[in-house]
């Protein structure tokens, strides 16, 4: 017993010690910014999340290319490029190559960094995050699965959403870059491009991502807003805006923004840890037959994660469309079909291959890491900055990736609770994981349906990747089998739900004016 209970706190262990270390570096992929290869002069007329329609922010006229005052601006651009750093020149292209994307990879870092679970007080309880007191004990926020596929999605429709306006405003005044204006003093330090200047897509997007990403880690405010000023700063120094650009920009991204917060503040999360509740959703699967049920294997026992996570409300999908989505109640104990499931698990237990292993810890995923969520996300980066696609694009893409993930994180948690149903390990302590005990039911799968989702969605982003892409998702979901974390039919219906998740971001890409 005592060999298990080590077991169990080795990953929060570990986790504590590299979190003395780690900084909030983001990753640093290497990649050259690229041109424009369109404009998608059209996307201001594009479908939006949030707004109604893109002039909903309203936004002043640039002044006259010809004026006193934007002369004077392409005179200040032209002397600060008389001067510029080391530094300054690194920040030029590292926010150059695609800065949606750049973004993301700062989410990425901070989901991984506060994905830690709170550690026990001396009595034996877990003291829940403040979100009034974020940097002290515990942390906030537990940057769990659930929390993360919100946080990516809220993300991105933020920078969409600002995006679809942007554009709009930009093809409606068309101001052209400063070097188009003043190529004998200005230096296009970026590849040039067509694109109208006014506002500034970069600043938009650092403006409507800082204030989203300080609305879900607000102990990050003063990083993030050092983030984005140097983002700022940098199109500047690059030659490939005026200050009016980024001023334009950086209100039309913080009204957004606020506009989206207002709506994450009403979306259900705020219940979604209503602990006091809980023996109701216990008492609803024993009346329909489920009267095993999960438990908590942590020592002390701990909360159950995020209960009523499966009310948040979805981007794509109704109550009803949940409701039907939601798989059939899986075997009980004592079927033909548990026992098989249970015999699959024993073996596994005692004869896992070395190949096993490795599939079930690259897919873990767990405490420390961007979760899985975070996976399909850097998944889908990958794709996009293969193809070199434009920064409305991109948003568009990752929109549509990360509602579908959320929707299925609230899908899978609606479904966990529903049924309630035990893990392995839980079933027969002889059944040891290979990484860990999640703290919340087994049926379905979260890896399954997160993975389904998102590789339906890239499959349509990206359909010369759809078979690799599904192949992914069998692998993910086939991980939490060879982890023995699983049961067989908790991945296999996590997969069919996730598959028909990520449908309905497909269908809603297909209408939204893009193609």
């Amino acid at each position: 017993m005592q060999m298990n209970s080590l077991f169990r706190a080795l990953p929060v262990l570990l986790l504590c010690l590299s979190l003395v270390q780690c900084d909030k570096t983001p990753e640093q992929v290497e990649n050259p910014p690229y041109p424009e290869t369109r404009l998608d002069e059209n996307a201001g007329t594009w479908k939006t999340y949030i707004l109604q329609n893109p002039t909903e922010v309203p936004l002043a006229a640039p002044t006259d290319p010809t004026s006193a005052e934007y002369l004077a601006e392409l005179d200040a651009v032209a002397a600060l490029q008389q001067n510029l750093s080391g530094a300054q020149q690194e920040a030029i292209q590292y926010w150059g190559e695609n800065g949606v994307l750049r973004w993301h990879e700062i989410a990425r870092e901070l989901a991984a960094l506060y994905n830690a679970p709170p550690k026990n007080n001396a009595e034996g309880t877990y003291p829940n995050p403040d979100p009034n007191n974020p940097t002290s004990f515990p942390r906030f926020p537990f940057a769990n699965p659930p929390y993360a596929s919100r946080a990516f999605a809220l993300l991105a429709v933020a920078q969409y959403d600002a995006l679809v306006a942007t554009w709009h405003y930009k093809f409606t005044h068309n101001r052209k870059a400063p070097y188009q204006y003043n190529n004998q003093r200005i230096n296009p330090m970026l590849p040039q491009s067509d694109l109208p200047s006014y506002p500034s897509e970069d600043a938009v997007v650092a403006a409507a991502s800082r204030e989203l990403l300080k609305f879900l880690f607000p102990g990050e405010k003063e990083y993030l807003d050092g983030r984005a000023t140097e983002h700022k700063n940098s199109r500047l120094w690059a030659g490939s805006n005026v200050q009016s650009d980024l001023d334009a920009g950086e209100a039309l991204g913080v009204a957004i923004a606020q506009k989206i917060i207002a709506y994450a503040k009403t979306d259900g999360m705020g219940q979604a840890n209503a602990q006091a509740n809980f023996p109701n959703l216990k008492a609803d699967a024993a009346a329909r037959g489920f009267t095993t049920q999960w438990t908590s294997r942590d020592l002390p026992a701990r909360p159950p994660m995020l209960p009523f996570f499966g009310n948040v409300k979805m981007w794509n999908m109704t109550v009803a469309d949940k409701v039907a989505v939601r798989p059939a109640a899986p075997p009980l104990p004592g079927s033909a079909a548990f026992e098989a499931d249970y015999k699959e698990m024993l073996d596994l237990a005692k004869n896992r291959s070395r190949e096993q292993f490795r599939i079930a810890a690259f897919w873990a995923d767990g405490p420390g890491t961007y979760t899985p969520p975070g996976h399909w996300n850097r998944k889908g980066e990958e794709l996009i900055r293969r193809a070199r696609w434009n920064e409305i694009r991109t948003a568009r893409a990752m929109a549509l990736l990360n509602t579908a993930m959320e929707d299925a994180g609230i899908s899978c948690w609606d479904t966990k609770y529903y049924y309630l149903t035990q893990r392995p390990s839980e079933v027969d302590s002889d059944i040891t994981t290979s990484t860990g005990i999640p703290n919340f039911p087994g049926y379905t799968s979260g890896h399954s349906t997160f993975s389904a989702a998102g590789a339906e969605v890239l499959s349509y982003l990206f359909p010369e990747e759809s078979s690799t892409l599904k192949a992914w998702a069998k692998e993910a979901s086939d991980s939490r089998v060879y982890g023995c974390i699983h049961f067989r039919i908790d991945c296999s219906k996590g997969l069919e739900a996730g598959e028909k998740i990520g449908a309905f971001a497909v269908a809603r890409g297909r209408q939204d004016g893009s193609e």
